[in-house]
């Protein structure tokens, strides 16, 4: 088992509200993430999950039994944090394996369990070193073995690739990726990274000042985001968005104010010949992309993926035509009306 339900779920802090009223369903076996800017609620919202932090409203249920006063230990979870928090004097063995000594688990059964653990996350060779003697991603696979071996009921990740480096960061989302093809289990992930969260989530829960701003797969929050804020929060660049009536001849819906355009639905013809005149500010070159930053209409700016090299220099005029078909229109509270 592994869902987890949370209804009507409040924190408050004194007089402040930090989490306002969260309704959400996580069916077992799924691979949720918490994603949103700092100080939106995520890390709050699982350590609530968690049992860490007290819920002051609402109830939270794991597999159908109310565990919102449970204690940690109750709740049959297990967290992962941004800290390996290992056990400098011990063997990777004996980290792995203290919580089963802890709780009193034969010395033969505590073996099985580790041995299992450092075959599943590829640690066989490294379970007579001590942390020390590791790379950062080796000591975070420690931890998260540290949790394995207690068979949760959930895993909780508390934005654990953050202290990595950029390399090591894609090593490791890709390892988490298959853990949870190998486990098959329930797991709840907070980050701020929006890439982690596409490219590792089932369905992924966009957070802004407490609430849920939307959830749904990947795919979905990048083809149909339902406001502005979740629009240019998914994807990497973020969705342009500009005054409605900065692009001449679009068929646009009633109530529209502003459109959104994804870099890569947006092409680059000469001066003058498309629906957007401006000129190039900034080319910064990735290998096999180059995003063109455009200044147009005063002060607006929009980015064009153009596949590989472009010959454009700064200060070159420009002219964009944009694919109508993938435009998105907002209304003037942010909301998607298309």
């Amino acid at each position: 088992m592994g869902s987890i339900t949370l209804k009507s779920v409040e924190k408050w802090f004194g007089q402040t509200q930090v989490i306002k009223g969260i309704d959400l369903s996580i069916n077992e076996g799924e691979f949720i993430i918490f994603v949103g800017p700092s100080g939106c609620g995520k890390s709050t919202l699982l350590r609530m999950i968690a049992g860490l932090e007290e819920t002051s409203r609402g109830q939270i249920m794991i597999d159908d039994r109310d565990a919102t006063a449970e204690p940690p230990a109750k709740r049959g979870l297990a967290m992962v944090f941004q800290s390996y928090a290992l056990y400098p004097h011990m063997t990777v063995r004996e980290n792995v394996g203290f919580p089963l000594k802890s709780a009193g688990m034969p010395a033969d059964q505590v073996a099985a369990k580790v041995d299992e653990a450092a075959r599943v996350l590829k640690l066989d060779a490294y379970l007579d070193r001590r942390p020390k003697d590791l790379s950062g991603g080796q000591r975070q696979r420690v931890a998260i073995g540290r949790s394995i071996v207690r068979d949760p009921t959930a895993f909780l990740f508390d934005e654990p690739l953050s202290n990595l480096d950029a390399s090591l960061r894609v090593e490791m989302r890709y390892e988490i990726a298959k853990l949870h093809q190998t486990l098959k289990s329930t797991m709840i992930y907070v980050t701020h990274d929006q890439v982690e969260a596409m490219t590792l989530a089932d369905r992924i829960v966009v957070l802004e000042f407490g609430k849920i701003a939307q959830v749904g797969t990947p795919r979905e929050l990048y083809e149909r985001p339902a406001n502005l804020f979740v629009a240019q929060f998914i994807g990497s660049p973020r969705m342009n968005v500009v005054n409605a009536q900065t692009i001449s001849g679009l068929d646009l819906p009633d109530g529209a104010t502003s459109i959104g355009m994804r870099p890569e639905h947006i092409a680059l013809v000469p001066a003058g010949t498309g629906q957007i005149d401006g000129k190039v500010d900034v080319l910064e070159y990735l290998g096999a992309d180059t995003f063109v930053i455009i200044t147009c209409d005063g002060d607006q700016q929009i980015t064009v993926r153009v596949t590989g090299s472009s010959d454009l220099a700064p200060g070159d005029d420009v002219s964009l035509v944009v694919e109508r078909d993938l435009i998105h229109a907002f209304n003037a509270d942010g909301l998607a009306i298309r």
